[in-house]
C-alpha cells in the first residue's frame, strides 16, 4: 500500500470535482479525503496499491466540467482511512455522493 497527497490545479471548484473524484476513488476501492483549499487547489491524500493509484490519477483527468491545469504528487507515510471522504470547506466530512 502507498499514499499520495495529489495537489491539482486549475478550474476544479464550484464544478462537482470532490464528488467525481470520490466516485473514481470508491470504484477502485482507494481510501482518503478530497478537499477544497483557499488557493483554490484541490487537495486529496489517497491510499491504495500503486496501480491502483496510478489509474485513479488518470481517471482524474475525465472528471466533467474541470479544466485541470497541473497534478502534483508527493509519496507519503502510508495513511490508513476507512474509507474516501470530501471534507467540506468547514472542516465536516461528507461521505454523501
Amino acid at each position: 500500500m502507498k499514499t499520495l497527497e495529489i495537489m491539482i490545479t486549475g478550474r476544479v471548484q464550484k464544478v462537482g470535482f470532490r464528488a467525481c473524484v470520490r466516485k473514481f476513488a470508491l470504484d477502485l476501492k482507494v481510501t482518503g479525503t478530497v478537499m477544497n483549499l483557499d488557493d483554490g487547489k484541490v487537495q486529496i491524500f489517497a491510499t491504495a496499491e500503486p496501480i491502483i493509484l496510478e489509474k485513479f490519477i488518470s481517471m482524474i483527468y475525465s472528471c466533467p466540467r474541470a479544466v485541470i491545469r497541473d497534478i502534483q504528487t508527493t509519496e507519503m507515510l502510508t495513511r490508513t482511512y476507512s474509507e474516501f471522504s470530501i471534507i467540506k470547506n468547514n472542516g465536516r466530512i461528507s461521505t454523501l455522493l
